[in-house]
């Protein structure tokens, strides 16, 4: 794109976005929207090659345009971006942000849905190590379970970037400025992470945010990607289909431990709660699946483990859920007879676990993943639900965990 097609593209982006302010009504302009949370993602730390593969969060990006689609849960009326610095080593310089609908080929957008993203009316920002930053309300209406695109542009050099790595859908970079470029052409790497996005919001009547909070079962990691099949986008799907229009938030990090941080799994459950969970917007209730890599590393490691460790963790997640008036569903530990993480103490432990989660009255609800996936009197997933390695569920699993869950204990 040349460069006097890109400034006419940005003054024409910002006089619809300025026009669309000026003639909103004035009981909207005198009043703040009601923003609900309806789309995000658990951070980590940058992390070289993982069992996923390569991915750019170790070298960052300088002189790059980062597009990402993602899939709200519920719409509005307008729409804002949080962006994260969590884990960046210095501040996070972001030259200029857009958003859209994607189109047809995959990295491009509709050109009559792209809007800037500005941060407290400037167009580029800075974010401090260890922070995040909200933009500003982008005027594009979005419905329930609709896609939407973000494109970030790096002028410098970012430095290692703040990412989540099982994103489930591909992450397109293009060398350059390419915000305001609505073809893909230019987008010729991909990758399977995502990069510095941690939550979208939108705005219109007020509502409720369901958090699904775990490993990487949660997170998706034995569902098609780019498919939008994980179990928390079918509990959105549910949910929307029964008309009750809250956010359904996938907080999942593949190899996260309830009680250990790690390099390449993030923090624990018990350190990342409170920003995954309880700061989210409107969170009412939440999903809690954690502790099944605890107990798979526990055997690998030589790691000491009791059942007794986890459920005081649990326990540790309960009372703060509680002291913000967050209702707290327990879910069961899924199989793990037949896989990597599988042995006669690793299974002991489990089992004590799931039966306290079952039969103590401690959460507010149960949802019995472990009965739901398991082969009927038997401790292995059914055939027809393992992605392949008798440790995650595959599409079909998935499917059957979220139809699983009670809504009225949402």
């Amino acid at each position: 794109m040349t460069t006097k097609k890109y400034l006419r593209s940005l003054l024409l982006l910002l006089i619809v976005t300025a026009v669309a302010f000026v003639a909103a009504p004035a009981s909207a302009a005198s009043h703040r929207p009601t923003w609900s949370a309806t789309w995000a993602r658990a951070v980590q730390a940058p992390a070289g090659e993982t069992w996923q593969g390569p991915n750019w969060s170790l070298d960052g990006f300088a002189d790059q345009t980062l597009r990402q689609e993602l899939r709200v849960s519920r719409g509005g009326d307008n729409v804002r971006v949080t962006v994260s610095n969590r884990y960046g080593t210095g501040p996070l310089r972001i030259t200029g942000a857009t958003i859209a609908e994607p189109g047809e080929e995959d990295g491009s957008v509709r050109p009559g849905t792209l809007r800037p993203l500005t941060f407290g009316l400037r167009t580029s920002t800075v974010i401090p190590a260890g922070a995040e930053r909200v933009s500003d309300a982008a005027f594009l209406r979005v419905g329930a379970l609709e896609r939407l695109s973000v494109t970030l542009y790096f002028a410098g050099a970012t430095g290692p970037a703040t990412y989540h790595e099982v994103a489930g859908d591909t992450s397109y970079l293009a060398e350059g400025d390419h915000r305001f470029d609505p073809r893909a052409t230019a987008f010729t790497a991909t990758d399977h992470a995502s990069y510095f996005l941690s939550r979208v919001d939108v705005a219109g009547r007020p509502s409720a945010s369901v958090v699904t909070f775990g490993d990487s079962i949660t997170d998706g990691a034995g569902a098609t990607p780019g498919t939008d099949r994980r179990y928390p986008d079918r509990l959105a799907e549910r949910l929307a289909e029964a008309g009750l229009p809250y956010g359904v938030l996938n907080t999942g990090l593949s190899g996260n431990e309830l009680l250990n941080d790690s390099a390449t799994a993030g923090e624990s459950a018990l350190h990342r709660f409170e920003h995954d969970v309880l700061d989210q917007p409107g969170v009412r209730s939440v999903v809690v699946l954690e502790g099944l890599n605890d107990i798979g590393m526990a055997g690998r490691l030589g790691r000491p483990l009791t059942a007794e460790m986890l459920i005081d963790g649990h326990r540790t997640l309960i009372a703060a859920a509680r002291a913000q008036g967050v209702r707290v569903i327990g879910a069961t530990i899924t199989p793990i007879a037949g896989s990597f993480y599988d042995g006669p103490e690793a299974e002991a432990i489990r089992d004590a676990v799931n039966d306290w989660i079952r039969t103590s009255g401690e959460y507010d609800a149960v949802v019995d993943f472990d009965t739901i996936l398991a082969e009927p009197g038997g401790d292995k997933m059914r055939a027809e639900f393992s992605a392949g390695d008798w440790l995650h569920p595959n599409d079909a699993g998935l499917a059957a965990m979220a139809d699983a869950i009670d809504l009225t204990t949402l």
